[in-house]
């Protein structure tokens, strides 16, 4: 009976003369990929109203489709539900965002003067874009003069217009000096460019430059090399180590900096200009330095993905310190073990689970091919299929461009998709 009435009294909600006060059992901040996805998981096994999400957002986008969109396959509508679809009937959904977190008082306080108290705390809060970090860039973005970004839904359907309208010239393609979600997208776009231009009979008039702030083309070997043989076969110019500081989009010039030679800068025309914008987590938490690592990520041991100060926090995805690639495959093999560590943590048990680093990239090629990277924390290929995937497959594209986002809308956001981990060893055991 106590234990009844403490359950009602935590779950009440109050109207003072300013703001409304919560209290849950355990708060989700951000309705994201992983957010969702461990959401639905407690709220199953916690009953109603034992999770609340802070989240203001009234879609919910399945960004990975944003590649497609900017090469013209789908558009924007079909990325998104709406939130209130999507986020689980068993959860208190707070359209709202966090502004200060308090972790050793159990509580946050929000952009409408909210104060929401919990007993466990998920940090799901993904990636922010700062495209106003790049001098003349937005300007350029308002405008048809050749400057686009898949990363953003504002921006993404532009980028097909973009090519639609391109003719001859160079068109350029960038990579920022920063952390990014999806590390893979912006070269899938340029693979799309280069497959649209060769279809419509004008790809000896255009120059392809990738010009990337990264040492390497792709983090994983396997992968990169055969990435080399992509670029190197379409004749497209990859500039490793460069990375784009200013637009000046009035002359359709952008200016980049060598960053094995700080200073030294080099100015390109282009026709077309791609561009991935820096990237970084919500102010809210990169400026808390109680939750966050020098980087501003939320810090977290890398196994159990339990905050390494306070034992009632734990974090997912984009924002998490765990240094895996930003990906929504490795949200989802994250899911899992958040989900059975904060629960063992709720029951007084030892955390057990350990995330492997698994990340999937679907490195789209073409209107038809797909290389499927898949890897862990050792940069180690992971791969789900008893084939090696190091290569252009059509059978990986079209994973991508059909069973991908039904899987994410009817398994991975309702909490019943924790990657492929238990098909991976399956397939590879009847292989032996």
């Amino acid at each position: 009976m106590l234990l009844s009435i403490n359950n009602s009294l935590r779950n009440l909600s109050w109207k003072s003369s300013r703001s409304l006060h919560y209290g849950c059992k355990v708060l989700v901040v951000g309705g994201g990929t992983g957010g969702c996805a461990v959401a639905a998981k407690l709220s199953k096994v916690l009953g109603k109203d034992e999770v609340h999400i802070l989240d203001p957002s009234e879609r919910h986008y399945y960004q990975p489709l944003f590649t497609l969109i900017g090469g013209g396959v789908y558009s924007l509508k079909d990325s998104y539900k709406l939130q209130k679809d999507v986020l689980p009937d068993n959860a208190k959904w707070i359209k709202d965002r966090a502004v200060e977190f308090n972790p050793k008082q159990n509580h946050v306080l929000t952009a409408m003067g909210h104060k929401i108290e919990y007993d466990y705390m998920l940090l799901a809060l993904g990636l922010e874009t700062n495209y106003e970090k790049i001098p003349g860039l937005l300007e350029g973005l308002k405008n048809w003069n050749g400057i686009c970004s898949n990363y953003s839904e504002k921006y993404v359907e532009k980028t097909f217009q973009v090519l639609k309208n391109f003719e001859y010239g160079n068109a350029i393609f960038t990579y920022p000096n920063s952390p990014v979600k999806c590390p893979g997208a912006p070269q899938k776009i340029l693979y799309l460019v280069d497959d649209y231009l060769r279809k419509n009979g004008i790809r000896h008039k255009a120059k392809l430059i990738y010009n990337t702030s990264l040492p390497v083309i792709f983090g994983v070997k396997k992968y990169a090399d055969a990435l080399w043989k992509v670029v190197n076969g379409r004749d497209i110019e990859v500039n490793l180590r460069t990375n784009l500081v200013e637009v000046k989009p009035d002359r359709n010039e952008a200016i980049f900096e060598n960053l094995d030679k700080p200073g030294e800068m080099q100015t390109l025309t282009y026709s077309m200009l791609h561009v991935t914008p820096p990237m970084s987590t919500p102010s809210a938490l990169r400026n808390n330095k109680e939750l966050s690592n020098q980087a501003g990520f939320a810090d977290v041991d890398p196994g159990t993905l339990r905050h390494t100060t306070f034992s009632n926090v734990f974090a997912i995805g984009d924002c998490s310190s765990s240094p895996n690639s930003k990906t929504a495959a490795a949200a989802a093999a994250q899911s899992a073990v958040v989900f059975h560590n904060l629960k063992a943590v709720m029951d007084g048990k030892e955390v057990k689970r350990i995330y492997d680093g698994y990340a999937s990239c679907p490195l789209v090629t073409g209107y038809s091919k797909c290389i499927l990277a898949e890897f862990n924390y050792n940069l180690e290929p992971l791969e789900t299929f008893p084939i090696s995937q190091d290569r252009e497959l059509t059978s990986m594209y079209l994973m991508k461009k059909y069973l991908m986002p039904s899987l994410y809308w009817n398994l991975m956001v309702c909490g019943y998709w924790n990657g492929p981990a238990t098909m991976r060893k399956l397939l590879h055991l009847s292989m032996k």
